[in-house]
């Protein structure tokens, strides 16, 4: 597990859980009594100058919520004295009084009497700031017969300019908190000798006395006798001293051998075996030859390289060096020759275009129309979830039902769509998609006979429809990834579990289509009703450990039982701590801080096990199965749990081979493959708690600096690095705004390849003046807010975090359309929200309770019968329910907004300004490129004064009012909740379109 670097920070909602809210202040001028405890608390800097404590006395009520203020003790510390009466202890939790809270990840701090101290989640004794010499006292010379350790740290990892190290020898005491000081040593590093007695080493960890500290992610470090150093969180024990002067490093590292190459397609693959070196090898030089061109050179940190940008029936030539961290490289190696084949067949081609131009549609596939009644399946939960009394499967929707209702999305005015994943899934409850098994294989569940993946991909291609799909390469489920890892789980079947566990059988495996379906003879009654509905598992389990079992206790009772009350066994479901995962492939811990570097390395939950994504062999395994979705032609990803995976591995790994996979197989059309990830931060500030590692713009940029090649550790490095330069040392851009009047080439010179959803609208979503203004408050931190995608609700979460679809109000809703459709981003809506489905349903329950109560209930009752198209946002004819579906307000309302957007390109790619305006909602935006010139002037829900524009004439592309202006100002009146102008400015060869559409309840 990697280290945190903060105390663990929690909002009152989830202390709430743990405490419990209790009215009642303890007086600040009770007597004296027999028991008082003062407590010291050395606050993280980010919480400035606001530090309360809420506690509660053993017996007694806790204070009101946030507490009482804490004083001034000395610098980093502060200090509040609570009186006890007649109790011995306290429970004691801590907050910066804006929704911050340090309640020891929680478990809230336990103290007692006296003086004590809390500090980077641990407690301790003893007055932090009295003077003198802390005790036990360190030495530099050990006692008679005794031990010493002779520690280093270095600073230059964290930024920091001094470090206390505070300990306690194996057996011993801690050091009161902060420890003691750390003498300098030479640059970049501090040292301390420590008397260890009779003990054989310590425990310790480190801190910069300003409220910063290196505990090695809460588990301290361990460090032996003898000279050791803490370096990026690794101990080296016997180390050599990293302050001698050091000869000058002019040995080349070894010739990299074994490279090989490997042709498939129009790709070459690259290995070779990793160079050694005196010091450390940093990185390779890969040089190519042939194909009639000069030489290309390209770097690498890996011993893998795959070369896209080639020419077919082609032969090439490659060599790789090696350098080390003094510059000297080792001789070229041995050449690898390889020929391209033909350009592969494609399965589909993508439609290309700038995505700005789209709007999004975005449905489960699983619950939004049914075209294929045999592919439904309600798996082992659909009785106990409630599914079956409403005849509702959770597998419903399918890929022909979408086929059969493109129509209806593109009547809409959409012209892209947003699908949930559709990997093989393996789960008790699957049919959102996000617990891949098999992730080279589409859902059965999914397709029919004539609508396979590749043909909703066709379908949508052929009536200009893009496909952005939703990916995951964070987690696959429980059961693990097919051709990566799959663990083996302790099952007997004996009479409790032989409903459960499948005989296996040779060649047979997992099929979602093929269900138990309670007729099985050796099965009582009852065992078979609790067998129904679960697919063939025989290829997980078995009675005795496989070779190299790590888990502990295999097959032993654990004591507890299941729900039918049957005896529970170690090793029998994967959990992240069981060892039942090679620690190389999947990580082996739960997060405990969301905000912490821990939320990139551990299980979001059981069911999503988490990948090791820093493992070369995982990063191919992904890398390979998301290029063949890139070859069946969708159009982009979106990215799934994006913040779960440091920027780094992205940068390095993930972006890169996206972006030259989809050049490489479509050529120009690849080069508008769009991603956009999901990162979450369900909090209305700019930067996410001040954690700049999960704030979605961070995802934007790419990186500013070289790390090790290692990717591990280039993680952790990349973590504390931009943790310390903190918000203020972010970059900022102006890519989203004018300038005045004037449209600017936007510079993406730094632009990782990763855009965003985004979350702060998202959440400010509650009324749409909200939303403008906290997204103006963060777009200079994106790279281009532009590529944002904007929604108001998900099939995870409502604005601020509400756990159900929005609900506030048809007026509302049209408001904020109006404002996604004209502001800048790609305006996105979650199924059915064009006739407010579902709205205040709680979203998700899991198999609590049905499906059909939930946000994402089945929508294909409202798309029966038939609807064409005639164009985006045009109805051809409709018949049945769907014809009354289209005639609902909100439906009349976004299809007027798709098509007065896909008419001006300045409400779709320009940048925007509110300089000179005055309105609430008010906004100037321009795109100038390629021979189009736009300029638009939008305000919504109220009147607005646009001053110092261009003289010219303006047209109304809501009531087709012409203005000419001929001061710089234009005054547009409006009123109505969702009502809006569009005043377009008459350019040379770029004419206003006038009036688009008619009138509806909204845009009048």
């Amino acid at each position: 597990m990697r280290r945190t670097t903060t105390t663990l920070r929690r909002r009152w909602g989830a202390l709430a859980l743990v405490t419990g809210l209790a009215a009642g202040l303890l007086p600040l001028t009770a007597a004296v009594a027999a028991n008082t405890v003062t407590v010291y608390y050395q606050p993280p800097t980010a919480w400035g100058s606001s530090v309360n404590i809420h506690y509660g006395v053993d017996g007694a009520a806790w204070t009101a919520v946030p507490g009482v203020a804490m004083e001034s003790a000395c610098t980093g510390w502060r200090r509040r004295t609570v009186d006890l009466g007649t109790a011995t202890g306290l429970q004691v939790v801590f907050t910066n009084g804006a929704g911050v809270w340090d309640n020891n990840n929680g478990a809230n701090y336990r103290l007692g009497t006296g003086t004590v101290t809390v500090a980077a989640g641990r407690t301790g004794t003893g007055n932090p700031c009295a003077t003198g010499t802390p005790s036990p006292t360190p030495t530099t010379s050990p006692s008679p017969g005794g031990a010493r350790a002779e520690v280093y740290y270095r600073l230059t990892t964290r930024g920091w300019s001094t470090a206390n190290i505070h300990y306690r020898p194996t057996g011993g005491t801690w050091t009161p908190v902060p420890g003691v000081a750390m003498e300098a040593a030479c640059a970049g590093w501090v040292r301390r000798s420590i008397d260890l007695g009779t003990a054989t080493g310590l425990t310790a960890a480190f801190t910069n006395t300003a409220g910063a500290w290196d505990n090695n992610n809460g588990a301290d470090y361990t460090i032996g006798t003898g000279r050791s150093t803490v370096s990026g969180g690794t101990v080296t024990a016997n180390a050599p001293d990293p302050c001698a002067t050091q000869a000058p490093d002019t040995t080349a590292p070894s010739v990299p051998a074994g490279l090989t190459a490997t042709a498939a397609g129009l790709s070459v693959t690259l290995a070779w075996t990793a160079s050694t070196d005196d010091r450390a090898v940093t990185g390779y030089e890969v040089t190519r030859t042939g194909g009639g061109g000069g030489a290309v050179t390209v770097t690498s940190t890996a011993t893998r390289y795959v070369a896209y940008d080639l020419a077919p029936n082609t032969a090439y030539t490659w060599r790789v060096r090696a350098r080390d961290a003094a510059g000297n490289w080792s001789a070229a190696s041995a050449p690898a020759t390889a020929t391209t084949g033909t350009r592969p067949a494609v399965g589909g081609s993508p439609l290309g275009g700038d995505p700005r131009e789209d709007s999004i549609y975005f449905v489960m596939t699983a619950r939004f129309a049914d075209g294929d009644a045999g592919n439904n399946r309600g798996g082992s939960q659909h009785v106990k979830s409630g599914n079956a009394a409403n005849d509702d499967p959770m597998f419903r929707g399918d890929f022909k039902g979408l086929i059969d209702k493109l129509d209806y999305v593109k009547a809409l005015g959409f012209s892209a769509l947003w699908i949930t994943p559709v990997v093989l899934n393996r789960s008790d409850y699957d049919f959102h998609g996000y617990h891949g098994w098999d992730f080279h294989r589409v859902d059965p569940r999914l397709e029919s006979p004539g609508a396979s993946y590749q043909d909703l991909i066709n379908a949508a291609h052929a009536k200009g429809i893009k496909i952005f799909q939703d990916v995951v390469y964070n987690h696959s489920s429980r059961w693990g990834a097919k051709g990566l890892f799959t663990p083996t789980v302790y099952g007997t079947r004996d009479e409790q579990w032989k409903w459960y566990y499948d005989q296996p059988q040779a060649g047979r495996e997992y099929n979602p289509l093929e269900e138990h379906q309670g007729t099985d003879p050796n099965l009582t009654p009852a065992q078979n009703a609790q067998a129904k509905g679960r697919p063939y598992n025989g290829d997980l389990w078995s009675s005795t450990p496989p070779a190299g079992n790590q888990c502990l206790n295999w097959g032993a009772p654990t004591g507890g039982r299941s729900q039918e009350g049957y005896t529970l066994y170690h090793c029998q479901w994967p959990v992240p701590t069981s060892k039942l995962f090679p620690a190389d492939l999947y990580h082996q811990c739960w997060i405990g801080n969301w905000e912490g570097e821990d939320s990139r390395s551990c299980w979001l939950h059981e069911d999503l096990a988490d990948f090791n994504t820093e493992n070369e062999r995982v990063q191919q395994y992904l890398i390979d199965v998301y290029n063949k979705f890139i070859d069946m032609g969708v159009d982009g990803f979106r990215v799934d749990t994006a913040v779960h995976i440091p920027r780094v591995t992205w940068n390095r790994r993930f972006l890169p081979a996206i972006q030259q996979h989809a050049v490489a197989r479509h050529g120009e059309k690849g080069k508008d493959f769009y991603v956009f990830g999901e990162v979450a931060a369900f909090v209305n500030d700019k930067w996410n708690r001040g954690s700049v590692n999960h704030s979605a713009q961070f995802f934007t940029w790419k990186e500013r600096r070289e790390y090790s090649p290692d990717d591990v550790r280039a993680a952790i490095e990349q973590y504390d690095y931009e943790q310390l330069l903190g918000p203020s040392g972010q970059p900022t851009s102006d890519n989203a705004f004018l300038r005045g009047n004037s449209y600017h080439a936007p510079d993406h010179s730094k632009f990782s390849g990763m855009n965003v959803i985004d979350m702060r609208m998202h959440m400010n979503f509650s009324d749409a003046g909200n939303a403008y203004g906290n997204g103006k408050d963060s777009d200079d931190s994106y790279n281009d807010a532009t590529y944002n995608v904007v929604y108001v609700d998900s099939h995870d979460y409502g604005p601020n975090k509400s756990g159900t679809r929005y609900t506030g109000g048809t007026d509302a809703w049209a408001e904020n359309m109006s404002l996604m459709w004209t502001f800048r981003g790609v305006p996105t809506l979650y199924y059915g929200s064009e006739i407010e489905f579902q709205k205040g349903a709680r979203i998700d329950c899991g198999p609590s309770c049905p499906l059909a109560t939930t946000g994402r209930a089945y929508y294909g009752d409202h798309l029966a019968g038939t609807v064409t198209a005639t164009d985006f946002g045009v109805v051809g004819q409709a018949t049945g329910e769907v014809a009354r579906t289209l005639d609902k307000p909100l439906v009349k309302h976004v299809q007027r907004l798709n098509r007065i957007r896909r008419a001006i390109p300045a409400l779709q790619k320009g940048q925007y300004s509110t300089e000179g305006i005055t309105g609430g909602m008010a906004y100037k935006r321009r795109y100038t490129a390629g021979g189009v010139d736009s300029f638009a002037l939008v305000t919504v829900s109220g009147g607005a004064t646009f001053s110092g524009i261009p003289n010219g004439t303006y047209r109304d592309a809501v009531t087709g009012d012409v203005r000419t202006v001929t001061n710089g100002t234009l005054t547009a009146s409006v009123s109505g909740k969702g009502n809006l102008r569009v005043y377009v400015l008459d350019l040379p060869g770029n004419p206003a379109p006038g009036k688009i559409g008619t009138d509806g309840p909204y845009l009048r």
